[in-house]
């Protein structure tokens, strides 16, 4: 399944790097200064919301259902979610020979696009990197209340501009598809910094 992802605020792809003297939340590009997303840290992402979801269907499955033996359904409904999760998803840190888990691939942005910035830009990752992203600052406030900033609060952090979209694809089996293809839709927020309106996304499956 091909998968188109919209950034409707600006994001961060942080790379866990830092500038000295410059940024502290670098974002992930490539040789050529274009940002983009590891398939496996969206599929973190993506796993977080599956069993959000298959949480919430075992629960509306069962909500008619007597009290009695809450507790048990419960640690049931846990073993089924993490059960179905580990078939999709994998188990964490296998070495890759599940067969019929999912595999994303990288978010990238669109040949289209890499080849026109090099035309127009030539192939200066710098200037690539810097007009496809933007530089936020953020401090924090004294707790003491007196509404003075914090010292040595003050950070830089680098995002991907809104607007622009990114395309991967995911390998599945046809049996998980189904439930792939709910899922995807209900991922609202990717990247760092997601608590402070970073990274808000729409993601759809082109057919």
């Amino acid at each position: 399944m091909k998968l188109k992802m919209k950034l409707q605020s600006d994001t961060i792809f942080g790379n866990g790097m830092s500038i000295p003297g410059g940024e502290d939340i670098s974002v992930l590009h490539d040789a050529d200064g274009f940002p983009y997303l590891k398939g496996t840290t969206f599929k973190g992402v993506f796993r977080e919301e599956l069993e959000r979801y298959l949480s919430w269907e075992y629960e509306m499955k069962n909500m008619d259902r007597e009290e009695v033996g809450n507790a048990i359904r419960k640690t049931s409904a846990q073993s089924e979610v993490h059960s179905i999760s580990n078939r999709i998803c994998g188990f964490s840190g296998d070495d890759g020979s599940f067969e019929k888990k999912a595999v994303f691939e990288d978010f990238t942005l669109s040949p289209n696009l890499k080849h026109a910035m090099r035309q127009e830009i030539g192939r200066k990752p710098e200037l690539i990197l810097e007009s496809l992203t933007n530089l936020r600052i953020f401090t924090a406030m004294d707790p003491d209340g007196s509404g003075v900033v914090k010292n040595g609060s003050l950070r830089m952090a680098r995002c991907v501009n809104h607007g622009l979209v990114f395309y991967s694809e995911v390998h599945c089996s046809r049996e998980n598809e189904r439930i792939i293809r709910e899922v995807l839709p209900l991922i609202k927020w990717i990247g760092t910094m997601r608590n402070r309106g970073f990274g808000k996304v729409k993601i759809e499956v082109m057919d």
